[in-house]
This record gives C-alpha cells, sequence and structure tokens, in this order.
C-alpha cells in the first residue's frame, strides 16, 4: 500500500494498512461475484413475479457487484483516489434510489400484484447471500471511507432483504401490491440515506488531499 496523496513526506493514510491488505483483495472479489449472481436471479424473479421490491433489489445487488469492482481498481492507491471511488459509489446510490422512487410510483399507478411466493424464496436467498457478505465485510467496517462505503451497502441490503420478505408476507395477507410498492419506497429512502453518508464521509477526505497537496506546491485536482 502506498502512503496518502502526501506521497513519502507524511505517514499513511487512514485504513492505508487495511486497505493493502491481500485479505481485502479476496473478500471484495468474493462480494462482488456474490452479488453479480443475485443480480441475475433476482432481476428474473422480480419481472417474472411482478414485483418491484424485487426488482429494486436486484437493482442494488447490480450496483454494489459495480462498487467493489470500482473499490478493487483503488486498492492500494491514495487516499484521494479511494474518497474519490467512494464519493462515486454514493452517486451511483443517490441516483438508484432516485430510480426506485420513480419505478415504484408506476407500480402504485398500475395496481400490480406480485407473486408473494416468489418474493418470498428469492427475498430469503438474497439474505442470505447478503449475510455471508457482510460477515466477510465486518473486519473492515471501520477502514476509510471506501472502505466503510462497502460495509454501508450491505448492510443496507440485509435491511432491504428483510424488507422484501416481510412484502411478501403482506401480498399473501393482503391480497393486493401495496405492501409491495411500499417495502420498495423504504429501499428508495434506504439508497438515499446510504449516499449521503458515504459523500458526506468522502468529501472531507478529499478536502484534506488538497490541503497536503496546496501545502507541498501541487496543483489542486479538480
Amino acid at each position: 500500500m502506498s502512503a496518502s496523496c502526501c506521497g513519502n513526506h507524511c505517514g499513511p493514510a487512514p485504513g492505508a494498512g487495511r486497505d493493502g491488505d491481500p485479505r481485502w483483495r479476496r473478500v471484495l472479489w468474493a462480494v462482488l461475484a456474490v452479488n453479480a449472481a443475485m443480480f441475475v436471479v433476482e432481476i428474473a424473479a422480480g419481472l417474472a413475479a411482478g414485483s418491484v421490491a424485487l426488482q429494486a433489489d436486484a437493482l442494488d445487488f447490480l450496483a454494489d457487484a459495480a462498487t467493489y469492482g470500482i473499490s478493487l481498481a483503488v486498492v492500494g492507491m491514495a487516499l484521494r483516489w479511494r474518497a474519490a471511488a467512494a464519493l462515486a459509489k454514493g452517486a451511483a446510490m443517490g441516483l438508484f434510489g432516485l430510480w426506485v422512487i420513480g419505478a415504484t410510483a408506476w407500480h402504485a399507478l398500475s395496481g400490480t400484484l406480485p407473486d408473494a411466493g416468489t418474493m418470498g424464496a428469492v427475498g430469503f436467498a438474497a439474505l442470505t447471500a447478503n449475510a455471508v457478505c457482510l460477515v466477510l465485510l465486518w473486519a473492515y467496517r471501520d477502514g476509510d471511507s471506501n472502505m466503510r462505503s462497502v460495509w454501508i451497502c450491505s448492510r443496507n441490503d440485509v435491511i432491504g432483504n428483510v424488507a422484501v420478505m416481510l412484502a411478501a408476507a403482506g401480498v399473501f395477507g393482503t391480497g393486493t401490491g401495496w405492501p409491495d410498492v411500499t417495502v420498495a419506497a423504504v429501499m428508495a429512502v434506504l439508497a438515499l440515506q446510504g449516499a449521503w453518508s458515504i459523500v458526506r464521509m468522502a468529501l472531507p477526505e478529499l478536502r484534506a488531499a488538497d490541503a497536503d497537496d496546496a501545502a507541498r506546491g501541487e496543483p489542486r485536482h479538480a
């Protein structure tokens, strides 16, 4: 692991040693594979079952797979690049939240009735997959903004999976699609909250990197 944006003129960035840990790379590859596989499973099931909550969760798996790929790309890089990656992930989560809000509104207006059995079974499979990811990531939850952003994504996923299963029970019990729509809306709020948390952590790190560059007389990055 290289030092922070200070190069060789200052100490290592927060979480730098852990970011360079080979085990961190292996964990990222593992959770990337799990999320990519679950995206395929859940998007197919969500479309087949007519569940906006499953579709939203599937897109969340896709977004997470992409963010884990970004995290792999910046492992070992200076703090500036890791913070920039976290900032990009926060923006992606925000866009995901906005998309879910739009999809939720469309399903609410169309009165779609999803298949509760498919929702429950796939929701449980997704919960199991995300629980495994959460266990793998537990040791890295207190690193820099890039590491913490990965942890936040997985934590929100587990909450979302539980919500999908509750929605399946609600659809089965009420015979309406409103529980599905409600859970999708909750997932959108979670995505927006997570996006704000990540952006709020990444911006101070970027400002600190700019301050270090200014102190050494280097041009400020955009």
